[in-house]
């Protein structure tokens, strides 16, 4: 049996005296293409932000590539996010100031690479998303849907082991948002990149290998490791 790329154990989290998660067990394949739905409050994007590393749960564990993670220091954590994990966020997040190319080498010129090699790779992810063209204007002069396909190349210019996008189409029209999600989910599907993905949207979650429903901060019992 293939191991997971992610894996979570009993995982609890609580904000004050809110619980957020309430015992998640939750395994990841490589390659594959998961869909984390629940109605808003659920603790779904919470799930989300342990499996990156980015919030620590009170109990429990979480595995990257065996290794766990949750255990880690926030320096090493923010280096395994830099290099082996990418973000698409429901506003793609991108620098107003720079042009969709700099945006997206900003990734690689973070973790060391040269600038020319940077630009370069930057340049043929933004070729692969059909942006090539947008590649000197910055985010206000792009569309919406445009704009989250740059924020999608950044998240993969480093070819990370998984892809974590929370509400990715969530401001977009339905057009726009179809376009993004085959460009993110094709282009993942490519080069064996693993996606973690966030939405209350059924359309959305159609995407995905397979859904994890989240209710109250906990997995439904047939959701809670990978099939």
């Amino acid at each position: 049996m293939t191991a997971p790329v992610l894996r979570a154990r009993n995982l609890h989290l609580a904000f004050g005296q809110t619980p957020a998660l309430r015992g998640v067990d939750v395994d990841v394949l490589p390659g594959e293409v998961v869909a984390v739905m629940g109605p808003s409050g659920s603790g779904k994007s919470t799930l989300l932000h342990c499996l990156a590393g980015v919030l620590v749960p009170d109990e429990g564990e979480v595995c990257f590539q065996g290794t766990p993670i949750s255990s880690l220091g926030e320096k090493d954590r923010s280096r395994l996010r830099l290099e082996r994990f990418g973000f698409v966020f429901q506003f793609g997040q991108l620098l107003p100031d720079l042009s969709a190319l700099d945006n997206v080498t900003m990734p690689l010129l973070l973790a060391g690479v040269s600038r020319a090699e940077a630009r370069r790779r930057a340049s043929e992810w933004l070729a692969r998303f059909g942006l090539a063209d947008q590649a000197g204007q910055v985010p206000g002069e792009m569309s919406g849907g445009q704009a989250q396909r740059v924020a999608i190349a950044r998240a993969m210019v480093s070819q990370p082991a998984v892809i974590f996008a929370d509400e990715p189409t969530g401001a977009l029209d339905s057009l726009a948002a179809e376009q993004v999600l085959s460009a993110m989910i094709g282009q993942g599907r490519a080069v064996g990149t693993t996606v973690v993905l966030v939405t209350h949207d059924p359309r959305t979650a159609s995407y995905a290998d397979r859904e994890v429903i989240v209710r109250d901060g906990k997995l439904s019992p047939a959701c809670r490791v990978a099939a």
